[in-house]
């Protein structure tokens, strides 16, 4: 919870001022929670990008314009439908002593053997869902495929977290598998006889 954003006060809420300050890297931001005030505020482009980019769930600590810092999270980033261009993003308020609910980034490590004996690897979800104490959650898990043969699969409920996370996804649920590749051999012509 280490990595600090600046949230400054928006100036305006004008469309036009909205679109001046997204062309000066500027990104349009609201900041709520329960039983706090919604803030319109704004976030510098880069800066956001970056925490994007290494973790878009982390709990950060927002640095206010009056000098406070709170602790927020990524709630809902709005982009521009063609080009991908974050227009608007919301932060929510974490209360630090109570659970909350957030999914954690799975990254799968290694050359599985079946791979290597000519199986195809896929995978089916790159994330669970947990819940703990905002403390407690890890950006992400690193889980080692290099053992799963042809066949093989590996479920939600083969993960092994800290203790004090709760996973919320099904257990059953299949994250990766191994499966065999069937290659259709090409039917020869018939030949009729004349």
């Amino acid at each position: 919870m280490s990595k600090f954003i600046q949230l400054s006060n928006r100036t305006s809420d004008m469309k036009s001022n909205l679109n001046v300050a997204r062309k000066q890297g500027r990104i349009p931001a609201v900041l709520y929670g329960i039983g706090k005030d919604t803030l319109s505020l704004e976030v510098n482009e880069k800066e956001l990008m970056e925490v994007l980019r290494t973790n878009p769930r982390a709990i950060l600590q927002g640095k206010l314009t009056d000098g406070t810092t709170v602790p927020v999270v990524v709630q809902n980033i709005q982009k521009q439908s063609m080009s991908g261009k974050v227009l608007h993003i919301d932060f929510q308020h974490v209360n630090m002593s109570i659970s909350m609910d957030s999914k954690v980034t799975i990254h799968f490590a290694g050359e599985a053997v079946g791979v290597k004996e000519g199986g195809v690897l896929q995978v089916e979800i790159y994330e669970v869902e947990v819940r703990c104490m905002p403390g407690n959650l890890p950006t992400s898990m690193e889980v080692d495929i290099s053992s799963l043969a042809i066949g093989d699969q590996l479920l939600v409920s083969d993960l092994i977290f800290q203790d004090g996370i709760e996973v919320l996804t099904d257990p059953s649920t299949v994250m990766i598998q191994i499966k065999t590749v069937h290659e259709e051999e090409a039917a020869e012509p018939e030949v009729t006889p004349a």
